[in-house]
């Protein structure tokens, strides 16, 4: 059987086992460990027990239940919107809006690197598709005033892009959309961790904009399982009503979305996870630039590193394992080409912990 990459196994809530080796792992989405955290996995329990595993059927039918609209309240409530609409996962978020308003836009301009999700998206629209420079708001600027008076655009990108941490400049994209326009977010990586209280990179630039469409992820931040759209009652109406990746699907399993609701209250009702996380970055940030090692000015909690050759990958693999740390070399879309290593830190690394990755990537 072919498998997409080698298996791990979690130990705990910084370590997994390895090809036989108890090993820090400094990779994947789970920023905050709320994946592990004794109180979501407790829900997921009484959710089981409370509800059973599966509604099966669609809401649009008979599978709505209580507990998808509470958590879509408190969402909405969290992340300062007038509504969020539930979809099973992160991918089909972006998917479901672009059914939503199929036809309803003459472009679609699309970062170069954003997420396949988005890509899929924009297929969906309707709309002519073009692509503008990664991150690049002056090429986004020129390409929308081309367009003309008579277009109606929508701009899609992520709000921090995975595979490097880095920000899209969305207030200038704001300023240089029309009246008419959109600009879709795929915050799957920006929810939970910029922001004011976590509330993506749209509050990462103070913007409060009707033009915007967020989508999110439960699977990263927030640890456990779903996506969600987040806008005003018209998005959410037109979501209900035309897209058939949500009328026409089985909801997220009842445990999982009581899982989801208790992640959320966990997160509001830890306010140092935030902080704690964005100092743990600041300090290895601080300390491999104090050595010499070259990284890019961005907020988000990954440090790609890129080797030069595969020799110098099997070397600093060797010097990963060599400090007992996982080595996390990875090829994903809109990242590096031959691969790269994708580190990640987490709120729950111990200084020790991040000592130990500091030494080991600055040699």
């Amino acid at each position: 059987m072919n498998h997409a990459a080698e298996p791990l196994q979690q130990v705990d809530r910084v370590f997994v086992r390895w090809r036989g080796r108890r090993l820090l792992y400094f990779a994947g989405c789970d920023y905050y460990r709320l994946a592990s955290h004794p109180r979501v996995l407790a829900a997921v329990r009484r959710g089981l027990k409370d509800f059973g595993l599966n509604v099966a059927s669609s809401r649009k039918t008979t599978g709505n239940h209580a507990l998808y609209e509470r958590l879509e309240r408190e969402l909405a409530r969290f992340f300062r919107v007038e509504q969020a609409v539930l979809v099973d996962n992160g991918y089909l978020t972006n998917l479901a809006v672009a059914q939503a308003f199929k036809g309803e836009f003459t472009h679609a301009l699309i970062d170069s690197r954003a997420h396949g999700c988005l890509a899929d998206a924009a297929a969906l629209l309707g709309a002519k598709v073009a692509s503008f420079a990664h991150r690049d708001a002056a090429d986004c600027e020129r390409q929308l005033h081309q367009l003309g008076t008579g277009a109606r655009p929508i701009v899609l990108t992520d709000g921090m892009f995975a595979h490097d941490g880095s920000v899209a400049p969305l207030d200038r994209y704001l300023v240089a959309l029309p009246a008419n326009g959109v600009l879709l977010v795929d915050d799957a990586h920006g929810a939970g961790v910029l922001g004011k209280a976590g509330q993506g990179t749209p509050s990462h630039f103070g913007l409060r904009d009707a033009r915007i469409i967020q989508t999110i992820t439960l699977s990263k931040a927030f640890g456990v399982f779903g996506g969600a759209i987040l806008g005003g009652g018209a998005l959410a109406s037109a979501v209900l009503a035309k897209s058939r990746s949500f009328t026409g699907a089985t909801p997220m399993p009842l445990p999982i979305a009581a899982a989801a609701l208790e992640a959320l209250r966990v997160f509001q009702s830890s306010p140092g996870l935030q902080p704690r996380l964005h100092a743990n970055v600041r300090w290895v940030w601080e300390r491999l630039r104090s050595g010499g090692v070259q990284l890019p000015d961005q907020p988000g909690p990954v440090i790609p590193v890129v080797p030069a050759s595969l020799l110098e990958a099997k070397r600093l693999k060797r010097r990963l394992l060599a400090a007992g740390i996982f080595p996390p070399l990875i090829r994903y879309p809109g990242g590096p080409e031959g691969g790269y290593f994708r580190i990640v830190i987490s709120s729950h690394h111990t200084r020790p912990q991040l000592a130990k990755l500091v030494a080991a990537l600055g040699k």
